[in-house]
């Protein structure tokens, strides 16, 4: 028995890399029975004469879309134009990774293809993120902004780039190792939108780290994200959530909310606030599973 890290997932196998050796497995059938999918980024023990992996270690975080675990960070890519940012688009991502307790890094893209009337506006953007906290980089795959410093931030981390379609999560990759010659394809004008160039996932060995190139998304829903993590998943609500007058406050509809009075004097930014109502609604309405 040997054991390894997932870097790759394609066509039902497994593909294990274990003493700088990678070996195509099957997963058990028992994994089957057990509604155990193995993921890109999980540990594993497997059988390398009979390729079959044979136990999954447990997992400190994961992710249904993309289906990778053990993440340590997330760039979240957006575009400046072509499709147009979107802080409501941005703001899903954050809450998804925010509420799997993942690292967020911000990167817009695109940056040269911007007039400076939109570059000013995306340099006020960038500042109310850096205001909440998180680390926003612009970007451009062109040489304006230097890849070179982006570097640093993958060194030994286990990273997942996610952003909607079209964004250049493929020309980022491709800027900070220009070997890989990833695929990319052009932006459809009729949609706003780019093709999928990425059809499966994978871990790349990239600026002494691991990035996991992942399909571009239009969509990303909620699942089993609660109203009560959806509030803790906006890092700006914390100091202001504890002097609310009810506890479990979901700073909606309940008088004495110290964080609707936080929007109100401008400590909270407004665009971030409405956006929380809105997913807030999103997730009150979502029929119940059983």
């Amino acid at each position: 028995m040997k054991e390894g890290r997932i870097i790759k997932a394609l066509s039902g196998f497994y593909y294990v890399k274990a003493d700088d050796v990678v070996y195509p497995c099957k997963g058990r059938g028992l994994f089957r029975k057990q509604k155990i999918t193995p993921l890109v980024g999980d540990f594993v023990t497997f059988d390398e004469h009979e390729a079959y992996i044979t136990d999954i270690a447990k997992r400190t975080n994961e992710l249904v879309r993309p289906p990778i675990s053990n993440i340590t960070q997330a760039i979240l890519v957006s575009s400046a134009t072509m499709p147009d940012f979107s802080s409501l688009l941005l703001d899903r991502f954050l809450v998804l990774i925010e509420a799997k307790q993942i690292k967020p890094i911000i990167v817009i893209t695109k940056v040269d293809r911007t007039t400076e009337a939109e570059l000013a506006h995306l340099g006020d953007i960038q500042q109310q993120y850096r205001n909440i906290g998180y680390q926003v980089i612009l970007f451009s795959a062109k040489g304006e902004r230097d890849p070179e410093a982006l570097k640093p931030y993958f060194k030994d981390q286990v990273t997942v780039i996610a952003g909607q379609s079209g964004v250049g999560k493929t020309s980022l990759l491709n800027a900070l190792e220009p070997s890989l010659l990833l695929k990319t394809a052009d932006i459809s004008k009729s949609l706003g939108r780019g093709k999928h160039t990425t059809r499966h996932v994978e871990l790349l060995e990239i600026a002494n780290g691991l990035i996991a190139d992942t399909p571009g998304f239009s969509m990303l829903e909620f699942g089993d994200i609660s109203a009560e993590v959806l509030a803790d998943s906006f890092p700006e609500f914390e100091e202001h959530q504890s002097s609310c007058k009810f506890r479990g406050c979901l700073h909606y509809k309940e008088p004495k909310c110290a964080v609707k009075e936080a929007v109100a004097t401008g400590k909270i930014a407004t665009f971030r606030y409405e956006h929380y109502i809105s997913f807030l609604e999103e997730i009150q309405s979502r029929k119940p599973r059983y």
